[in-house]
């Protein structure tokens, strides 16, 4: 784990993962790289080891329901951790935090938001499905 967390922060990733005998980096900001993860390599989360910056409750859920088997964490917020505490995700952090902060620092995160009154992960994953295809089409939008 040791090597992900210095890679994690050499490199400026979002995201390693270790699974498999391969490390894997990631940079998209959110939890993009864990849904897509989830729904086009599932294999690749079941049992492995992650060093992330920053998890709240709706990464906690994708990597939850991804099967991973140990976290890392700069940040993690209260959230996230109860919803690990229903898991065996072996969990680490450096800070614990009430919520994470949306990108401009003026109020939550919106999947933060979006996650925090569900109990499960299973009512969770379609909540982050429908937010990242509305981001993803947005951007689409703008770029036809």
């Amino acid at each position: 784990m040791e090597e992900l967390i210095d890679l994690l922060h050499s490199g400026g990733y979002s995201c390693v993962i270790a699974n498999k005998g391969k490390i894997r980096t990631f940079t998209q900001r959110g939890v993009a790289d864990l849904y897509d993860l989830l729904t086009q390599e599932p294999e690749f989360l079941k049992g492995a080891l992650i060093a992330d910056k920053v998890v709240g409750k709706g990464a906690a859920a994708l990597m939850i329901s991804g099967g991973i088997k140990e976290l890392y964490t700069d940040v993690v917020s209260s959230n996230a951790m109860n919803l690990f505490q229903t898991s065996d995700v072996k969990v680490s952090f450096a800070q614990e935090v009430p919520f994470i902060w949306n990108r401009d620092h003026t109020g939550w995160c919106p999947v933060e938001t979006m996650c925090s009154e569900e109990k499960s992960v299973e009512a969770i994953l379609p909540l982050i499905r429908d937010f990242l295809e509305r981001i993803r089409g947005k951007k689409q939008k703008r770029m036809d």
